[in-house]
C-alpha cells in the first residue's frame, strides 16, 4: 500500500540535512539505516550507505532513482543459484569437462 498523497513522500529530515551540508563534489559516504526514505532530487550525485541488516551498501544516487526508496537499491538477501548438479555442470561448460582421449591410429607395417 502506498503512502497518502495528502501526506506526501516520506523523507528523513536528518538525512536531507546531511546531504545539504555536503558539497556536490564531496565523495564522503552518508550512512543511513532508513531504507523507507524516498530519494529526492537534492540527493542526486551523492553516495549513501544504505544498511541491509548486516552492512552498509554504498549506493550512488542518479537521476533515474528519484521517487524510489533507498531500500530498493540495497539487497537484503544473497542470491546463490537455482538448480543442483545439472545446473553446476552446465555452468562449468564443455571446456572443463573430461578431455576426450585421442588414440593415435595404429600404423600398418609389413614384416
Amino acid at each position: 500500500m502506498s503512502r497518502s498523497l495528502k501526506k506526501g513522500p516520506y523523507i528523513n529530515e536528518k538525512l536531507l540535512k546531511k546531504v545539504s551540508q555536503l558539497k556536490a563534489n564531496d565523495k564522503t559516504v552518508i550512512k543511513t539505516w532508513d531504507r523507507a526514505c524516498t530519494i529526492t532530487p537534492e540527493m542526486v550525485g551523492f553516495k549513501i550507505g544504505v544498511h541491509n541488516g548486516r552492512e552498509h551498501i554504498v549506493v550512488d544516487i542518479i537521476e533515474n532513482m528519484v521517487g524510489h526508496k533507498l531500500g530498493e537499491f540495497s539487497a537484503t538477501r544473497k542470491f546463490v543459484s537455482h538448480g543442483g548438479k545439472m545446473a553446476k555442470e552446465q555452468q562449468k561448460g564443455p571446456e572443463t569437462a573430461a578431455p576426450a582421449v585421442t588414440v593415435p591410429a595404429a600404423s600398418k607395417t609389413k614384416k
